[in-house]
């Protein structure tokens, strides 16, 4: 309460603003109908960097591109070769898959106007023992034997029965967990080569006649001598080769009969080669 006047002290300015700066209720701010009062100024506004005269332009940042990789990194020159070492990949591999196909497939006119190509491709590296759509698998078993006369060291003549040389090939095989396959198939091959150059009286057929005799004598004199056939310091003069063809025995659900007996073929003495 006011001394002077009576009224209540209410906190109100002559501006009609409360203590503090605020408004009074339901009244209005003088200074904003008041012409005479100068505008509150605004914030004050950001110089742009552009307008200055004495700004310096940022540079352009490159863009970062990622590293090549594969043939795009390399140089023109080893692009180009590698680019024709793939197509000289892509190109025998079709051939040989193509020569593959031709050959286990059943004979149509390309496989048989092309049978010599086709031959010379596959053998001997990828020789097969069945046809597609037409299995014709090895059906007898072929083992070598071989035996020999000669003279003990006391010069008295011998001659030694039949030794198995396939059986004792696949015992020495029997039990490596690596065997091998030269070894296993040696004695067959040298069989089916000489099979395949002589006629059934033992004659030469082709120019290979002559060689695979001699081979396959090779192989059995120095079998024999392995096996100590004559005993300690016998010399081996003559050798004697047969095969012995066992027919493979179906199996029980198949319903097929054993196709005969044991088959054999025995050549005439030759010569012992070493």
């Amino acid at each position: 309460m006011s001394a002077d006047d009576g009224t209540a002290d209410d906190g109100i300015g002559d501006d009609g603003t409360e203590a503090g700066g605020t408004p009074a209720a339901g009244g209005q701010d003088p200074r904003a109908t008041d012409p005479t009062r100068a505008p509150a100024p605004d914030a004050a506004p950001v110089p742009d960097a552009a307008s200055e005269p004495d700004a310096v332009p940022a540079p352009d940042t490159p863009l970062l591109s990622a590293p090549a990789t594969g043939l795009a990194a390399l140089s023109l020159p080893f692009r180009v070769v590698g680019a024709l070492a793939l197509a000289a990949v892509l190109v025998l591999t079709g051939l040989h898959l193509s020569f593959l196909f031709l050959h286990v497939a059943p004979a149509n006119t390309v496989s048989t106007r092309q049978a010599k190509a086709v031959n010379a491709w596959i053998y001997p590296e990828f020789e097969q023992n069945w046809k597609l759509f037409a299995p014709n698998p090895i059906q007898q078993n072929t083992t070598v034997q071989a035996r020999a006369s000669g003279l003990h060291a006391d010069g008295t003549s011998f001659l030694t029965g039949w030794y198995d040389l396939s059986a004792r090939d696949g015992a020495a095989l029997h039990g490596e967990p690596l065997p091998s396959h030269t070894r296993q198939n040696v004695l067959r091959r040298a069989w089916d080569l000489y099979a395949s150059s002589h006629d059934d009286d033992g004659r030469p057929v082709g120019t290979r006649g002559e060689l695979s005799a001699a081979y396959l004598t090779r192989l059995a004199t120095q079998r024999l001598e392995r096996a100590g056939a004559g005993g300690p310091g016998a010399e081996l003069t003559r050798i004697r080769v047969r095969a012995r063809f066992t027919p493979v025995p179906p199996p029980p659900w198949s319903g097929e009969k054993l196709a005969g007996r044991p088959a054999y073929r025995t050549l005439d003495w030759a010569e012992a080669h070493r």
